[in-house]
């Protein structure tokens, strides 16, 4: 697969600089780039290997063109041109071809046209696979699921019973979405299973990372809206609902029945405490714990960042002495109180 620049900066949107003629086969860093690849600078941080990079041409914005000494891309937002870029270039294969025939099919199930299934994959009765649908090897689709158009789920995803996932979405291996919510009753110290009647409504052009888990709701459906990004490693608990664009990075998870809203950025190792509603527009930075409704749009952070470990023991010691200090400050403003009204007095 290869492209001219002039090919490339009509997909993309940018600006030829250099030979329009000149033919990329790949993407690569600034720092390793050959000449027959493209490169892109978006972090000024890296802004020193503009001059000295071999790439045949680079990705930038206007602003550093005059430091660059090879053919150029030039765009608003170098890093939304590599991002098209990449698509175009993109080598992934595809998780399957046809329908393999050790693939188990019940009877009853509908496929649409140019439907692929892997190796060892399993579709219960009832479910309904859309057209141009990859199944990637050893994927189990349950009893009456739905699966929209283009949707690719790579190898080992389950998909439980009565699950619907929407069109174009990318589910990595190994995720599970439609596992029974954690819900129990306790009766005298012993815990009792609640079956989880609900189910997961995934919208269109979704995105979920490797072994993430979404449970289904216990009455009404988790749901996860058009547009959201999941990372790998997350927790979504039953009956969450999560607003359209909204971004989640790794090993953050939601308790159950918490509602996020639209355009929301939740960074990694989030935990978000059940019952929470949290508006559009939210910004949760790393290691964030939220244990209330957040109404108003806007950064917010909780987690301690890493310190050297001679400081934290320092500070971890002045923590365990806040309770005696706290007692003197009150003693102190005690006294300070009683000084006062002997003074007023006099």
């Amino acid at each position: 697969m290869s492209y001219t620049l002039k090919q490339l900066a009509e997909k993309i949107g940018a600006e030829v600089h250099g030979d329009g003629t000149y033919v990329i086969h790949s993407l690569a860093t600034l720092s390793n780039a050959d000449k027959q690849q493209i490169a892109f600078l978006a972090n000024k941080k890296y802004s020193q290997q503009l001059s000295d990079t071999k790439a045949g041409a680079v990705i930038i914005a206007s602003t550093n063109l005059t430091d660059c000494k090879t053919n150029a891309l030039v765009m608003d937002n170098p890093y939304l041109g590599y991002a098209l870029t990449a698509q175009l270039l993109d080598t992934t294969p595809k998780p399957a071809h046809n329908i393999h025939p050790s693939a188990q099919i019940s009877e009853g199930v509908s496929l649409g046209e140019n439907v692929a299934i892997g190796a060892n994959a399993v579709i219960e009765k009832g479910a309904v696979i859309s057209d141009n649908v990859l199944i990637g090897a050893g994927c189990f689709i349950g009893e009456q699921a739905k699966i929209g158009s283009h949707t690719k789920l790579w190898a080992n995803v389950s998909i439980y019973h009565r699950v619907e996932i929407g069109e174009n979405c990318l589910i990595q291996a190994n995720t599970v979405i439609g596992s029974d919510g954690f819900g129990y009753a306790n009766d005298k110290g012993a815990w009792l299973k609640i079956p989880q009647l609900g189910s997961v409504i995934i919208g269109n052009n979704v995105e979920i990372g490797a072994s993430t888990t979404i449970d289904r709701g216990a009455l009404e459906d988790t749901v996860i809206k058009d547009g959201v990004i999941l990372d790998n490693q997350i927790q979504i608990a039953h009956n969450v609902v999560i607003g359209e664009n909204t971004a989640m990075a790794a090993c953050s998870v939601i308790a159950g029945s918490s509602t996020l809203g639209k355009n929301c950025v939740i960074a990694g190792l989030v935990g978000i405490n059940g019952h929470i509603d949290v508006v559009d527009n939210v910004v949760f930075t790393g290691m964030s714990m939220v244990t209330k409704n957040i109404n108003e749009a806007g950064v917010y952070s909780s987690g301690m960042p890493c310190q050297t470990n001679k400081e934290w023991n320092k500070n971890n010691a002045r923590i365990r002495k806040l309770e005696s200090i706290l007692k003197r400050m009150k003693s102190a403003e005690h006294d300070i109180e009683h000084l006062n009204k002997i003074i007023e007095k006099d």
